[in-house]
């Protein structure tokens, strides 16, 4: 099957360079925003499927890929959700629908929260739940710091493979490749607040058609989550992948596009 992918670009918004990749070009726009340490590229063979229906924009969070890094910035959630607002008023993409995975899934929510009426439908893919009070996130600080020190000095596939050891040869290679330019400071960050800010009340000031899908074997939303949120938020719709993990269309591509159904298109 030929690409779908149309070019990678950057624009300056919200004070720094983001970086973006855009795949089919046609459809309702969506912008995906990918995990904690996901760079854009790593996503691309969920933009290709999403994109026979969809405009995709995936983007380069801060501190990761090709987008600005460095010492300088502000690795908070609301920095963060600050950045998808401005990328899509510089794009002049009008009221798009986000798909989050994990962290940004947190993004997706935040922003849409900050900017009311600036995006059409949010696709929460896992979100952390953990916070203040709350169990911690099922992953371990040193599974990102020490992959990524890793990373910075050069790792192959089969380096990564002690990390991500489900991983097809090829999404071990790309991982293996990209890892390097997530800025573990921002990383921590990011980590920190996955625990340091509780990002439940958001689910029930969201003013968008929304969606929750949760991993069977990810660990990161259980049963008693669900109810929680469900109460938060009772339009909210939840579907469930079984059989994978946190990251989910890694481990039941299908199951991901099957859970995820039309709600992007409505």
């Amino acid at each position: 099957m030929s690409s779908r992918f149309l070019h990678g670009a950057n624009v300056f918004a919200n004070g720094i360079r983001q970086h973006y990749l855009r795949y089919g070009g046609e459809g309702p726009v969506v912008i995906l925003v990918p995990g904690i340490t996901s760079p854009a590229i790593t996503w691309g063979f969920v933009a290709e499927s999403l994109s026979l229906h969809h405009d995709v924009y995936v983007l380069d969070v801060r501190g990761r890929g090709l987008s600005s890094t460095g010492p300088d910035l502000d690795y908070g959630l609301d920095a963060m959700a600050d950045d998808v607002i401005a990328f899509a008023g510089e794009l002049e993409l009008r009221q798009p629908g986000i798909l989050g995975h994990s962290m940004g899934a947190r993004i997706a929510m935040r922003a849409s929260n900050r900017a009311p009426g600036s995006f059409s439908r949010l696709a929460l893919i896992d979100p952390p739940v953990s916070g203040p009070g709350r169990r911690p996130y099922p992953s371990k600080l040193p599974w990102y710091t020490d992959s990524i020190a890793l990373a910075e000095k050069g790792m192959d596939a089969e380096a990564m493979k002690a990390f991500c050891p489900t991983w097809t040869e090829e999404q071990l290679q790309l991982r293996a490749e990209w890892l390097h330019t997530c800025y573990a400071p921002g990383i921590v960050k990011a980590f920190n607040d996955f625990h340091d800010i509780d990002i439940l009340p958001d689910f029930a000031t969201l003013t968008v058609p929304a969606m929750l899908m949760v991993a069977g074997r990810g660990g990161v939303i259980q049963a008693a989550d669900e109810e929680e949120i469900k109460g938060l938020n009772p339009s909210l719709q939840i579907a469930r992948v079984p059989d994978a993990g946190h990251m989910i269309p890694w481990d039941d591509f299908d199951g991901f596009f099957l859970a995820l159904g039309d709600f992007l298109s409505r």
